[in-house]
């Protein structure tokens, strides 16, 4: 629309909002121009050129009329605002209500992810098309399934923002294909009971109590490792023999749990109690070194419970990683993360038939995630639930089914 008070417009025959035009080049444009009053009641123009054909100019200059009649007019007023733009205006609006971790998250994503591949492209036009080739494609050779899943779920909140703030009329990335969880990572991310008994009597010969302690807490319960750093004296209930997990501890600070379903509180055995048992009296020890102690009622002690041995602060998340493949290499093991000692336990349970429902609320997921996760475990069961009955026969001498 620059320079267009300079040029001489003629107007339409057909419609009066609608003009042609001649560019520098004497090519013959269409526009148009429609005033309207927006929802405050304020006066005010919508125009556009650059169309090629007074047909195209009367197209649009229709469905800007019916979006006015409709009240939709932050939806014309803001047809130019590009994805980083309206990136810029929601992270703003919402930086006040959102926890700091949060905060800190989505700044990362939007500064290394939305902007970079979706920056540029008008919110409007944004589809599901152009999501899918130079977002969600150009992302599944660099990042893990879980880490796309999880820029897709926050751009969707994004894009709901803008159809709340009525300068989208809907969302157009519904149906968007996104990698499969259990393809990449979750089939070679998890060991057999033998290997995670190899794994955590290396850890406890070799490593410190406070590693030990750690590791076998997430095999045994299934936690997520921000929910076993999160955890604090007060969550452990040594004469109910629960534990409850209310928050995850990151490298962004603290927060609350990832769903409201991983709010939970969980039965543990023996194992876990008396090693935790253990760790207290490590700990202790520790922080007596350190000039500090624990609270002399447990129940009221919010402190955290996993410390370095080094420096009596709380796990840092990512230094954990390298701790635990070292581990994992000088055991002879198959490469596995952290997070695979949760994948471990939930195929653990499965292979030993316990309800996928339960499995769930252990491990603070839905049964359909579970289903998604897990679905190659689920499958290798159903599979053997076919032999196990007919075998089941065969010990009895049954003779009947198809003969030959």
């Amino acid at each position: 629309m620059k320079g267009m008070n300079k040029v001489k417009l003629y107007k339409s025959v057909k419609e009066p909002e609608i003009y042609h035009y001649f560019n520098s080049n004497k090519e013959k444009l269409w526009m148009f121009r429609h005033k309207y009053y927006d929802a405050a009641g304020k006066r005010k123009e919508k125009k556009k050129s650059g169309f090629k054909t007074e047909k195209a100019a009367l197209k649009a200059l229709l469905e800007v009329k019916a979006a006015t009649l409709r009240g939709e007019t932050k939806h014309i007023e803001h047809d130019n605002l590009t994805v980083a733009q309206w990136l810029d205006l929601w992270f703003d609006m919402n930086k006040g209500k959102w926890k700091p971790a949060t905060v800190t998250q989505r700044e990362g994503f939007i500064k290394l992810y939305f902007k970079p591949l979706l920056g540029s492209y008008k919110l409007q036009k944004l589809d599901r098309v152009i999501y899918q080739t130079a977002f969600i494609n150009a992302l599944e050779d660099k990042l893990k399934p879980s880490t796309i899943r999880a820029l897709h779920s926050i751009f969707r909140i994004a894009m709901n923002a803008a159809v709340a703030e009525e300068i989208i009329i809907r969302n157009k990335l519904h149906g968007a294909a996104l990698p499969s969880l259990r393809d990449k990572e979750t089939e070679k991310n998890y060991l057999t009971p033998g290997q995670l008994s190899i794994l955590l009597n290396h850890i406890k010969q070799h490593g410190d109590i406070a590693y030990y302690s750690l590791f076998l807490t997430i095999a045994y319960t299934g936690i997520r490792k921000g929910e076993a750093l999160g955890l604090q004296w007060r969550n452990i209930d040594f004469a109910s023999q629960t534990i409850t997990i209310e928050r995850t501890r990151g490298n962004n600070g603290v927060g609350s749990t990832k769903t409201k379903n991983s709010e939970r509180t969980i039965k543990v055995d023996n194992i876990v109690l008396q090693q935790l048992q253990s760790y207290q009296t490590a700990v202790k020890a520790l922080l007596l070194s350190h000039g500090r102690r624990l609270q002399s009622d447990l129940t009221k002690d919010d402190s955290f419970i996993f410390l370095s041995p080094h420096t009596a602060e709380p796990f840092v998340s990512t230094g954990l990683n390298a701790i635990f493949n070292r581990f994992v290499e000088s055991a002879g093991l198959p490469a596995t993360t952290i997070h695979g000692l949760r994948h471990t336990h939930a195929t653990i349970l499965m292979n030993n038939s316990i309800p996928v429902k339960a499995i769930a609320e252990r491990l603070g997921n839905t049964p359909e995630m579970i289903h998604t996760v897990y679905g190659h475990v689920l499958q290798e069961m159903e599979a053997q639930t076919v032999s196990v009955f007919s075998e089941s026969l065969k010990a009895f001498g049954a003779k009947s089914g198809a003969s030959s």
